[in-house]
């Protein structure tokens, strides 16, 4: 009841009469000094009496008793002492008493401040209700709080139980497990100033929860909270604008009446009593930000000040205002990491159904539908393990229940059931559309008869997932689709606050998965979607968050929408909603793209835990059994941390059950509920189940046992890590003793003490095939101990126990003579004993072992968990060493998910010896057996073509080899062919390189090889060894590069391997260098053009490299590849000269033809010119240093270009330089009209010529040394090129005749539309010459001059000049210099004349304060500008550009440019104001693709915000950043944003400030660079050897700079190991750091491996460079 504004004198009395009750229970929760100073008010009389009863409450009520009976003015002095002393007053009470004592807590108040306050509480609750009445109006169940519980989550520590071993890391949480409680929702808020994290899948209910913990307020349920405000995410995203706390709350929750002196009374009671206020922030999932961490916001925050809302609601969650106050926000768990820094922060997760509560709702959903119908539904739902499963949250047991009631109500008596969630909301959308219709069924398909409405609505909701955008405005959706979306249920009209305060209304989705589903609808049937997008929506999500992570959009099941839809099931509907011809075609292929693609992820073996549950997932959505078995051929399932629900397990067995192979199931660390075991018995070739967690206690495994006699497939059970105690193994025996197949049992790391152990080990007995029992890490006794040996001699399965107890355990191994340690000799017990003491390796050499006990060590390798290395020598005689890892000492010796994975290696080496066909067969007998990833040393060994038939034989059953070792083996010719034929035998050969009685291997990867490489070098190959081999290559389908180098194959062996080429299936080259052919061999070779339809190029070099090479076409490789023929220092004669027109002519593709350094000789020159001329599949020539005069160029310019079609060729000669070069230019235009492109470079000229003479020409001079003296003679023909376009000069040396020429060629080329001139020593006069011939024909629109000296005269000159091109659209003045800020402002106001200006280059520009402004002005009308370079700009009034105004005022004119492409704004200094204000423009920059503000001192906030904005900009491909003060802040948000720009390829970060941590942060941004071509990062940073390891992840990497860092050797270590995976590498720069011989030899080393590498700087690194290991070419120790 709002309290009314009443004059209480005369009336006080009778209101404390009718408080009385309330009075009495106030005081009797009060402490005895506050009823002291009551009573002291009571006349002595009267309080003898009342100190007389015993009873407290009694003696409360005679007390106010005694007040409402006396006089007013006592009464009020009552009342004041109440108000004054009491704790936690009821707010409606305090209200009242206040209002008449005139006191509040010892606060000053007044009755007109509570009356506001009391005015606003009751319009707030009215406002709340109503939320709750929109929220509840179509709910089934009624909500009890009471009763509807969360779980709270509590960080652990590890556990101690007073041992010395740390229990084992085996479940990614370092820092302890998570532990789980249950409370109820309405508890959230009885403990008040905390902040609570209400965690819930999308669909469990966080809304309905919220609201109804509202409404519990609204009613009086949480009196200690007199004011609560439920504020929605969705709502706060509308909002742009900076709002203050107060702004905010009356923005959605208005004052009424005086608005203003009410909204003050009711903020000052906020500010001063946070405690009694908790605010309620509804769906942080659907934010569009992320909140601030509390580090990065200030200590103490104003809450009057206005601010973004991501800071406003990051203080209140920080607790940086209002420290009291409460803070509920809901989530989904995906999205929320434990960033809040306040000390009374909870997490608790919303659960959803148990099995009763789904049959409970679904009894009320359909309770009026009549009871048959409700009885057969109910059952229906709880009989259906898919449905029952989804139905465990509560909003997809309501999708259920309306699919269900939609199928009923259907006609047709046989009901299909849907098997996915998809195909359940392909029902809710028909039965949606059934209600346009009233429930009428018509003849055609709903889906046909709305199909243009559902394309409508579903770009609709893709659009909103792709925008971020839940919340559509009116304007959003047509009026005919609102018409549409309301009356079928499919949208919810919503109102919508403004930012001004007013209301409106808008649109949104029934349900975020309804729009979902919608959006996955449009992407599988929109034919403008294709299918490389499809491809890009379909990522699996994970569910591990780092507080690094970005957050993650709202949509988090649009992928297995996509999935669902790829269904055979779903087929019809598609080809419905289609409705064309052909659409099942079109319909059935996009289908068979998804599936496909899914069918590619599940052949990973990195994918996570999270992600293999999502690829689960989506195979069930599919229902494809074909995927469905890819996926669960994996032997492992590894789950960590995550929470498990009832259709994940439910998609788990899916995969499993479809599977071809028995799998294991390792599940730690995860939240699971014990309803979802029941689901376990459907997993069907689970043969080994572990779980491991402190979560899992005696009730998880009470659940477990009652479903565990079920899991028939079941061989392994481990419970470890786990809270199971001695009543939880009782029941675990117990049910053990029905589940006789079980093999092995693992219960290590419990709570168990002697009473549990010994349970379990009494019901080994009734299990007849028990081989391994493991029970270490418990608490049990020595008498325990003893107990378990005495039980387990009786039982002789028994293979081995493990308890954590090493005396006895040597005598438990001893007594049972266990055969695996004590059959063999006497080595064997000393092994063991080592195992036990030992703490490293060590040597058991000569101890007369023999190669039987090789053998039986090489079995112990394989079985023996914790033996990883065996090395012998002399077969075993001389050499033992054995190698234990003790690390794992301690732990369980079952084999765990990491010890079979990549992380555990074993290796058996085995050196100097002679080892025999038969033992070779008994060895790798032993090693097939080895389970971990395993390699084979066999160097220094004899073997015979027998032994190595033998190891051939058995290799492809070694499944887990990964390296088999041969260097420096005596080994036969046909005994290399024999390893050869691995390539064939055994798939998963990558690699066979065998060099004769040197470094030689075979390496193997663990599944299928996609391409394998072979290289057999320096034997001896005869013809028919030749033969033998190109057999056995016949029938290696994946082979990718062969290199038979130095095995003098000669010109007969050459020509038998290029006669059997067509027949083998290589996709990359041959190699073929140093085989001492001959010109006859060469020309062998070069045939193998017309004889191969697979070769695309040929080198032969029979000089001093003796290279031959054969390259084959690359089939994805995009675009065509002209042939090439390149032959080089073959000193061809006139009979070879003939030979190889003969092989061209024959040749039937168009191809490049190269001689270099051939020493053509006239006799036969002139007639290979002609031969040339006349080959019309010749389309290139390219003639190098082949001592070519000049006249026999100008002739073969006049033949060649006699035949009129597109030809070109390239001639190179020392003395093509100066006048020579320009003489034979001249001659070559009056020879050819029709040239279509003339490049000189470097001693070269190229010249393209084409038929058509009306095609536009080129020429280009670069750096040629020509003079101006010398360009006389090209005047006339210049002249005459009048279809000249583009004319390019650099590095011209200028002088009076250079401008002459100039101003004599330019006006008479009409066509010209670009003008580049780089001139050396130009002056003014030339350019006011030059100036005065630039064309002012509409064609002109580019031109460039470099390395100009303007002076004054010529920038006015050039300013005035380029008045007169009004047409020209880029601008290039690099390195000009020479004027003054005065003429400076003439040069730039004729530049802004241009105002089809597409590109600016002004780089080093010299401006005044007044130049500046023109610029800036200028700008405003430069609409089309796209690039922009300002490097190094200059401003001579040195306080302007220090005060930053002159580089404000630049960057301000910015604002108009809509279509910027490249800006370069290098050393302005522009600082943290500069960047702040470009960060403005750059979200519409959406085009940008190359950004460098490289020393502009931009500090770490600045950079952050800078790259927040680069997140929008997503076609980016440069960033340089380099010399700023950026650290580790910026790193991370580097981190975050790199994954948003696919496209980037260079990044430049050197010299800045990132540290270790962000060197840290700036690795995990890497590893998704796959676009990434150059990076650089030079600094004194010595923490960059994890970005070099993170750039394995960079494929498309070309340059790495990595100098002046200053490390050393590890960094050295690491780029071996990942240079081989850099394939695309060509330049990597490590000047300047501390890597020595030993560093650079590692390097070295790998080099063999990374043929793209064309150079390794090393220079000012202490290296030996004259060190034999460091002779290769590339390694260069120079300063260039």
């Amino acid at each position: 009841m709002r309290m009314d504004m009443l004059d209480w004198s005369g009336d006080i009395l009778a209101l404390v009469a009718q408080e009385a009750s309330a009075l009495v229970d106030l005081l009797c929760k009060q402490n005895s000094g506050v009823l002291d100073r009551i009573i002291a008010l009571v006349e002595p009389k009267t309080l003898d009496q009342i100190q007389s009863l015993t009873n407290n409450r009694d003696r409360v009520s005679a007390i106010v008793d005694y007040f409402k009976n006396s006089d007013q003015k006592l009464c009020i002095w009552f009342l004041s002492t109440v108000c004054q002393y009491c704790d936690n007053i009821p707010f409606l009470l305090e209200t009242t008493l206040v209002s008449i004592a005139g006191y509040t807590s010892g606060k000053s108040c007044s009755a007109l401040f509570f009356y506001h306050l009391q005015s606003y509480t009751d319009a707030l609750k009215s406002m709340i209700m109503q939320k709750h009445e929109s929220v509840a109006q179509a709910v089934v169940k009624n909500i009890h709080l009471e009763d509807t519980w969360v779980y709270l989550r509590h960080k652990n520590p590890p556990r101690g139980k007073d041992r010395s071993i740390q229990p084992q890391a085996t479940l990614d949480n370092h820092e302890g497990e998570e532990s789980e409680h249950k409370v109820s929702v309405e508890s959230l808020l009885k403990t008040t100033s905390r902040v609570v994290m209400l965690l819930g899948q999308a669909g469990s209910g966080k809304t309905l929860l919220v609201h109804c913990l509202g409404r519990d307020w609204a009613e009086g349920s949480f009196p200690s909270i007199h004011l609560l405000f439920l504020l929605e995410f969705r709502q706060l995203n509308l909002i742009s604008r900076n709002l203050s706390l107060k702004e905010l709350l009356f923005l959605f929750y208005p004052a009424s009446g005086d608005i203003e002196e009410q909204s003050d009374a009711v903020f000052a009671f906020i500010l001063s009593n946070p405690e009694k206020v908790c605010f309620i922030f509804d769906g942080y999932d659907e934010f569009r930000g992320k909140l601030t961490h509390p580090e990065k916001l200030e200590s103490i925050m104003d809450p009057n000040k206005p601010l973004p809302m991501i800071d406003l609601l990051s203080g209140l969650c920080s607790r940086k205002f209002l420290p009291d106050c409460t803070v509920l926000v809901t989530c989904r768990p995906r999205d929320v990491t434990d960033m809040f820094g306040s000390p009374g922060f909870i997490t608790c997760e919303l659960q959803g159904f148990d099995r009763l509560g789904v049959k409970e709702y679904a009894e009320q959903y359909f309770h009026k539908k009549g009871e048959e119908l409700k009885k057969k539904a109910v059952n229906l739902l709880m009989d259906n393990r898919h449905l029952l499963s989804m139905s465990h949250v509560p909003g997809l047991c309501h999708i259920c229940c309306v699919c269900i009631d939609h199928l009923f109500s259907s006609d047709g008596s046989d009901l299909q059931l849907p098997t996915s969630l998809t195909q359940i909301y392909m029902q809710i959308l028909l039965a949606f559309l059934k209600r346009i219709d009233g429930g009428v069924v018509s003849g055609t398909s709903p889906l046909q008869r709305y199909r243009t409405k559902i394309v409508e609505i579903s770009l609709l909701a893709l659009k909103g997932l792709e925008e971020s955008t839940i919340v559509f405005m009116d304007t959003d959706v047509s009026p005919e689709l609102q018409d549409f979306g309301v009356k079928s249920g499919i949208l919810t009209i919503v109102k919508r606050t403004h930012e001004d305060g007013s209301s409106g209304y808008g649109f949104t989705f029934m349900h975020l998965k309804m729009q979902e589903f919608l959006a996955a609808l449009h992407l599988m049937t929109n034919q403008n979607i294709t299918e490389s997008q499809l491809k890009k929506k379909l990522n699996l999500k994970t569910r591990w968050t780092t507080k690094i992570d970005p957050k993650s959009i709202f949509t988090d099941s649009l992928h297995l929408y996509v999935c669902g839809l790829a269904a055979e099931a779903c087929t019809s509907n598609l080809v419905q909603f289609k409705g064309t011809e052909g659409a099942t075609a079109w319909v059935q292929k996009r289908q068979a793209a998804v599936r496909n693609f899914l069918l590619g992820l599940a052949g990973s073996t990195s994918q996570t835990g999270p992600k293999i549950v999502e690829l689960c997932r989506c195979a069930h959505e599919t229902q494809d059994a074909k995927l469905a078995r890819a996926i669960g051929s994996r032997p492992q399932f590894e789950l960590r941390n995550i929470r498990l629900n009832a259709v994940d397990m439910d998609s788990l067995a899916f995969v499993t059950a479809a599977a071809d192979q028995n799998v294991c199931l390792d599940i730690g660390g995860c939240s699971v509920d014990l309803d979802c075991l029941e689901i376990l018995p459907s997993f069907k070739n689970v043969d080994h189940l572990i779980f491991r967690s402190r979560k899992y206690d005696d009730k998880f495994a009470e659940a477990l046992c009652g479903i565990l006699s079920q899991l028939q497939a079941l061989r392994q059970l481990d419970f470890i890590s786990g809270g199971l105690t001695d009543v939880g193994a009782a029941k675990l025996a117990r049910a053990l003793k029905d589940c006789p197949h079980i093999t092995h049992l693992n219960v290590s790391d419990n709570s168990l003490k002697d009473e549990g152990i010994r349970e379990i080990a009494e019901t080994l007995s009734r299990l007849p095939n028990i081989s391994s029992v493991l029970m270490g890490k418990n608490s049990i006794s020595t008498d325990g101990i003893l107990t378990l040996i005495e039980i387990m001699a009786a039982c002789t399965s028994v293979q081995e126990v493990h308890v954590e107890y090493v005396d006895l355990l040597i005598l438990l191994l001893v007594q049972n003579n266990f055969p695996i340690y004590l059959k063999c000799i006497s080595v064997f017990k000393r092994v063991y004993m080592l195992y036990v003491f030992s703490e490293h390796s060590h040597s058991v050499s000569e101890n007369g072992v023999d190669m039987d006990g090789v053998v039986m060590l090489a079995s112990a390798l394989c079985n023996q968990k914790n033996l990883r290395r065996v090395d012998a020598s002399e077969n075993g005689k001389k050499k033992l060493v054995i190698l234990f890892d003790t690390s794992r000492r301690h732990n369980s010796r079952q084999l765990t998910a990491n010890e079979t994975g990549i992380h555990v290696h074993k290796k058996l080496g085995l050196t100097q010896s002679d080892v025999k066909p038969v033992y070779m067969t008994k060895l790798c007998k032993q090693l097939v057996k080895c389970e971990n990833l395993l390699d084979i040393e066999f160097s220094h060994l004899k073997l015979s073509n027998e032994s190595v038939e033998k190891l051939m034989l058995i290799l492809p059953e070694m499944s887990s080899l990964q390296l088999l070792n041969l260097s420096h083996v005596d080994l036969s010719t046909n005994g290399a062919l024999l390893l050869i034929r691995s390539l064939a035998d055994c798939q998963r050969v990558t690699a066979v390189e065998l060099r004769h009685q040197a470094e030689a291997f075979i390496k193997f990867v663990p599944e299928k090889a996609e391409a394998a490489i072979c290289k057999l070098t320096e034997y001896k190959l005869c013809k028919s060894n030749v033969e033998k081999l190109s057999r056995i290559l016949e029938n290696c389908p994946h082979l990718s590069e062969l290199d038979l180098s130095h095995n003098l194959l000669r010109d007969e062996g050459v020509k038998c391997f290029v006669d059997y080429l067509p027949k083998l299936k290589i996709s990359s080259s041959v190699s073929l260098n140093g085989n001492r052919m001959t010109q006859v061999g060469a020309l062998h070779l070069v045939d193998s053009m017309n004889t191969c339809e697979k070769v695309i190029a040929v080198e032969v070099s029979l000089g001093v490299e003796d290279q031959s090479l054969i390259k084959f076409v690359q089939e994805h490789v995009n675009g065509k590849t002209l042939p090439r023929i390149h032959v080089r220092e073959c000193s061809f004669e006139v009979i070879h000269l003939k030979k190889l027109v003969e092989i061209l002519n024959r040749c039937p593709r168009l191809l490049t033809l190269e001689l270099s350094s051939n020493s053509l000789h006239s006799q036969g020159l002139f007639s290979l010119l002609d031969s040339l001329v006349e080959l019309s599949t010749i389309q290139t020539v390219k003639l190098r240093n082949n001592g070519l005069s000049s006249e026999q160029i100008e002739y073969f310019v006049k033949q060649f270009s006699s035949c009129h079609q597109h030809r070109g060729f390239r001639i190179e000669e020392p003395w093509l330089t100066g006048n020579a070069v320009v003489s034979l230019i001249a001659k070559c235009l009056n020879l050819q009209p029709h040239i279509k492109e003339i490049r000189v470079s470097h001693a070269s000229i190229n010249i393209i010529t084409e038929g058509n003479s009306s095609l536009s020409s080129t020429f280009v001079f670069d750096d040629c040394d020509i003079d101006g003296q010398h360009l006389a003679p090209l005047t006339l023909p210049f002249q005459k090129c009048h279809a000249l376009q583009d004319l390019r000069f650099s590095q011209l040396r200028v002088d009076r005749n250079s401008a002459d020429f100039f101003s004599a060629v330019i006006p008479f080329l009409q066509n010209l539309r670009n003008l580049t001139l780089d001139l050396k020593g130009a002056d003014e006069d030339v350019l006011e010459k030059l100036a005065e011939a630039l064309p002012n024909t509409p064609t002109f629109e580019s031109l460039s001059l470099s390395q100009f000296v303007l002076g004054d005269r010529g920038a006015a000159v050039l300013g005035r000049a380029l008045q007169s091109v009004p047409n020209l659209k880029s601008i290039n003045l690099y390195q000009c210099s020479g004027w003054t800020a005065a003429r400076g402002r003439d040069l730039v106001r004729g530049l802004v004349q241009c105002v089809l200006l597409a590109e600016i280059r002004l780089d080093s520009v010299v401006l005044d304060e007044e130049g500046i402004t023109i610029l800036a002005q200028g700008f405003s009308h430069l609409a089309s500008l796209r690039r922009l370079s300002l490097n190094n700009i200059r401003v001579v009034t040195s306080e302007t550009f220090v005060n930053g105004t002159g580089i404000l005022c630049l960057l301000t004119s910015f604002k108009d440019f809509r279509q910027m492409e490249e800006i370069e704004l290098e050393s302005w200094r522009m600082g943290d104001g500069g960047t702040y204000e470009l960060v403005k423009y750059i979200p519409s920059w959406t085009e940008l693709v190359k950004l460098s503000l490289s020393d502009n001192n931009v500090t770490d906030q600045a950079g952050e915000k800078l790259l927040g904005a680069l997140s929008h900009c997503r076609v980016l491909q440069k960033l340089e950043l380099s010399k700023n003060r950026l650290g580790q802040a910026c790193a991370a948000k580097l981190a975050q944003v790199l994954p948003l720009l696919p496209q980037l390829t260079e990044l430049s970060l050197s010299e800045n400030q990132f540290g270790p941590h962000g060197s840290l942060a700036l690795c995990e941004g890497l590893m998704s660079m796959n676009a990434l071509k150059i990076l650089q990062k030079h600094t004194v940073n010595q923490y960059l050897v994890g970005v070099a390891s993170s750039l394995k992840h960079c494929p498309s990497i070309e340059d790495i700079s990595l100098s002046w860092n200053g490390c050393g050797d590890s960094l050295a270590q690491t780029l071996a190991e990942i240079l081989p995976l850099c394939t695309k590498l060509k330049r990597l720069d490590l000047e300047a750091n501390n890597i020595t011989t030993a560093g650079a030899t590692v390097i070295a080393k790998c080099l063999p491996s990374c043929p793209s590498i064309e150079v390794i700087r090393l220079w000012r690194n202490p290296i030996a460079k004259e060190d034999e290991n460091l002779k290769d070419q590339r390694l260069n120790f120079s300063s260039f």
